[in-house]
C-alpha cells in the first residue's frame, strides 16, 4: 500500500474507493504525496502534496505545508496552504500560516492567522514570491 520515495516521504496510491485515510490516533512524521483524495483525522508532522482533494477532519492536525487541487479543513494546520481551486475552512478550523487559493470559503467559527491570496493567478504569484524570497535568503 505504501511505497517509500525517501526516508521522510511516503507516497500513498489511491485506493479502490479513491480516498486514503490517516485515522485518528495515528501520528506520521514525514511528507505525504497522494494521487487520490486524502483524509487526515490523525496527526501529520510533514507536508502534504495531493493532486486531488485534501480533507483535514475536525480532530486532524497538520504541522507542515499543504498543496493540492481542493481542500476542506476542519482541524488545525500550522503551515502554508496552496490550493489551486476551492479551499473550504469550516467548523473550528485553526490556521496558522499563509493561504493561497483560487476560491475561498470561510465559516465564522474559523480562526486564521496569516496572509491570504485569493483569485486567478494567486497560486502562481505565491510560488514566484517564494522563489524570490528563497533567492534573497540564499544570497
Amino acid at each position: 500500500m505504501f511505497s517509500s520515495k525517501s526516508k521522510s516521504e511516503i507516497e500513498i496510491p489511491a485506493s479502490s474507493s479513491g480516498t486514503s485515510l490517516i485515522g485518528a490516533g495515528t501520528v506520521i512524521k514525514g511528507d505525504v504525496v497522494s494521487s487520490g483524495d486524502i483524509r487526515i483525522d490523525g496527526t501529520l508532522k510533514g507536508n502534504i502534496s495531493g493532486s486531488a482533494k485534501v480533507l483535514i477532519g475536525a480532530e486532524g492536525v497538520v504541522e507542515g505545508d499543504i498543496e493540492g487541487q481542493q481542500a476542506d479543513i476542519l482541524g488545525k494546520v500550522s503551515g502554508k496552504i496552496i490550493i489551486k481551486e476551492l479551499l473550504n475552512l469550516r467548523g473550528k478550523a485553526a490556521i496558522k500560516g499563509n493561504i493561497s487559493a483560487g476560491k475561498l470559503q470561510v465559516e465564522p467559527t474559523v480562526s486564521f492567522n496569516g496572509q491570504c491570496h485569493v483569485g486567478e493567478g494567486s497560486v502562481a504569484n505565491v510560488v514566484e514570491m517564494a522563489t524570490d524570497e528563497e533567492h534573497a535568503i540564499a544570497q
